[in-house]
């Protein structure tokens, strides 16, 4: 028996077969969900295997690693069942005995779990939501010395599930594919890009993607069905070029007053707690340090303090409306000599947002240095979403300030 005769691979659709059967050493795939992204990186994979390559593949998480599992065990049943290849459940391996060909997949939301390892194929699926470090400082290596590929697969995510996203700037792998798409347009053969909607898998219903998309934002259709890459939402309070006109380098040496924001997260292990550095001068405004994390309560009071006296802050300013006078308590539990001002947001969102954005158009609010988190927030926000905590505790700590600066004030604090 021979193992081409028994391996079982699903066809690909044309789309998927493009990607497949390039040739081209660096590939990125940018498609809407249910494309069939995992399907195309499992018979990609089952394919090199087949051709005696080593094939190291990876997503974030244990539940995103077991589709492709799944795909590739089901394509080599019948030799894995008859002893030519051996399966390994708990290293989710697939190898011809005494040799170097192989299929492996691991989790990697971050570097480490990649390390040690090394590929004539590697497969980086969901790559949104990795840390960079995972292709820079590993992925990339373990190709060396066979000369090896890599296939870069993503969904631009929604501003909701950029929170998941371990990755530092939540630009990376859209920044990457421009690269990728910019060598491609220059003859550069080494590089290949493909972007293609969730409509363009033949076999997913278009009117449960339509249904699906009746339950979305306008924006997170755009990228996560119609696979766009968005800098900045049409509608959005802020955007890239303001912010890029008013970054500067550090603040200056004597600011009037430092004031540390915080926007309490619900839950440990839901949306990050944000927490913002901010100092003003008479006129203008330095947004110092994003600060936010994901924790409990103490591990949230815990960094706004350590920020408190890392600036010298003149008070912490925290919104009330999630947690009340608890807040004020858990902060002074850890330390009771620092001043915490509470504000109550009595009014929507957008109105208390919407005076912080004029202050960017007027050229008096700068970045100091990147602070790429917090700007992607600000970018893809649209009035009447959810807002995300990042930007809530800029919006405090802004208006906590206006207090000292020669502009009007827009928020009392209680």
């Amino acid at each position: 028996m021979t193992a081409e005769l028994a391996v079982h691979l699903r066809k690909p659709h044309e789309k998927q077969l493009d990607f497949i059967e390039s040739s081209a050493k660096r590939k990125m795939i940018r498609a809407g969900r249910r494309w069939g992204k995992t399907i195309g990186a499992g018979t990609l994979a089952c394919r090199s295997f087949l051709s005696g390559k080593r094939v190291l593949y990876a997503a974030p998480t244990e539940d995103q690693i077991a589709s492709f599992w799944f795909e590739v065990k089901k394509a080599l049943d019948e030799p894995i069942a008859a002893g030519l290849y051996i399966k390994n459940e708990t290293l989710h391996s697939i190898e011809l005995a005494k040799t170097k060909q192989r299929i492996r997949a691991k989790t990697a939301y971050n570097a480490d779990t990649l390390r040690g390892d090394y590929a004539d194929l590697l497969i980086l699926d969901e790559f949104q939501l990795m840390a960079e470090d995972a292709w820079n400082l590993v992925g990339a290596p373990m190709l060396a010395d066979n000369n090896g590929d890599a296939v870069f697969i993503y969904t631009p995510p929604s501003l909701t599930n950029r929170a998941r996203a371990k990755a530092r700037d939540p630009q990376y792998a859209a920044k990457m594919f421009m690269k990728f798409k910019a060598e491609q347009d220059a003859g550069n053969s080494r590089y290949a890009v493909w972007t293609s909607s969730s409509f363009n898998n033949p076999h997913i219903s278009k009117e449960a993607l339509e249904e699906l998309a009746a339950d979305m934002s306008s924006l997170a259709y755009r990228m996560e069905i119609m696979a766009e890459d968005v800098a900045d939402a049409p509608g959005a309070l802020w955007n890239r070029v303001i912010i890029e006109s008013g970054r500067v380098p550090k603040a200056p040496d004597e600011l009037n007053q430092i004031a540390i924001a915080i926007d309490p997260s619900a839950t440990s292990t839901g949306d990050e707690a944000g927490i913002i550095a901010s100092g003003n001068t008479s006129h203008d405004f330095y947004i110092l340090e994003d600060a936010s994390i994901q924790g409990t309560p103490k591990v949230w009071a815990g960094r706004a303090i350590e920020l408190y006296h890392r600036y010298k802050a003149d008070f912490i300013v925290a919104e009330s409306n999630n947690g009340g006078e608890m807040i004020r308590e858990v902060l002074e539990q850890i330390d009771m000599n620092v001043p915490v001002h509470l504000v109550h947001a009595s009014r929507g969102k957008q109105t208390r947002a919407e005076p912080v954005s004029t202050l960017y158009e007027k050229g008096v609010v700068h970045h100091v240095g990147q602070l790429p988190k917090l700007e992607d927030e600000m970018c893809l926000w649209v009035p009447g979403d959810a807002s995300p905590n990042r930007m809530d505790a800029l919006v405090w700590s802004i208006n906590a300030l206006m207090q000292d600066a020669k502009i009007e004030i827009t928020q009392r604090i209680t």
